[in-house]
């Protein structure tokens, strides 16, 4: 089934009706396009994200049509409804030892994970790095060059059910220790400094502007750290993100990836 409006048609179908003679081949077929990146949660289109629902659902129903199986590396063994990926060598990925990728996410060529975790229908950009401890949630995109440092937490779309990934686009820095969750964008050149928590609720207040902004969203090259706003009567504290600047040349240098890490990945 290579035409993939037909393929979206027949996701929606099964999702729907709950039933189809054919649904497993038809969701497998769905999940192999995934971990291949042929497909892909989300994609930015003429400068917007878009969410395709219809691979979303299609990560869903593969837990329906999907039974738990033993699986080994070595000594250790899993059980479960999603296979791991492999053939890291011929992805050009580096994968550290213990390392762990769901079958259903992808890895561009050139990204490196150390002791991590990826979620099913995840992608991971090229030159990207998933520090050790770090979790990227089901569905959640994390663009290019990117450095998702040590304990970072990226939420998923599967538990709770959220309408909308998480979206980290390129080149962005991400704090140890911190939480990006419910949907959240965080946009090009942003930097979170360790312990950052963003939900998509959370108070974000920018110090250039002098103004609080809509929730759910970082803006591009913020650099950002955790902090309070006072309520309106005085009587507590809400935390909230504090938008201390623009980023420099002087954050660009605290922040640079290192190359040498990098190398080896293709």
């Amino acid at each position: 089934m290579s035409d993939l409006v037909t393929l979206a048609a027949r996701i929606d179908e099964i999702w729907e009706s709950g039933a189809a003679a054919d649904a497993r081949a038809v969701v497998s077929e769905a999940l192999a396009l995934l971990d291949a990146g042929a497909i892909r949660v989300a994609e930015k289109v003429d400068g917007a994200w878009h969410v395709n629902e219809w691979v979303k659902k299609a990560v869903l129903l593969h837990f329906r049509y999907s039974d738990n199986r033993e699986m080994t590396a070595g000594p250790i063994e899993w059980f479960d409804k999603v296979a791991l990926k492999t053939g890291w060598r011929e992805a050009g990925v580096r994968s550290v030892p213990t390392a762990i990728a769901r079958y259903g996410s992808f890895i561009e060529p050139g990204a490196v994970l150390m002791p991590s975790y990826v979620n099913i229908g995840a992608r991971v950009g090229t030159g990207t790095m998933i520090d050790t401890w770090s979790t990227v949630g089901s569905c959640a995109q994390v663009g290019k060059n990117c450095h998702i440092s040590g304990g970072v937490g990226i939420g998923g779309v599967l538990e709770p059910l959220q309408a909308s990934p998480v979206i980290i686009e390129d080149n962005v820095f991400l704090g140890a220790r911190g939480e990006v969750a419910e949907g959240v964008l965080i946009e090009e050149g942003a930097v979170l400094a360790m312990g950052c928590f963003v939900a998509g609720s959370t108070k974000i207040y920018s110090v250039p502007e002098g103004r609080e902004l809509p929730p759910g969203r970082i803006p591009a090259r913020s650099v950002c750290v955790p902090g309070s706003l006072l309520s309106k009567d005085g009587s507590h504290s809400t935390y909230a993100i504090i938008i201390k600047k623009l980023r420099d040349e002087r954050t660009d240098a605290r922040t640079a990836l290192n190359s040498l890490l990098r190398e080896g990945g293709v």
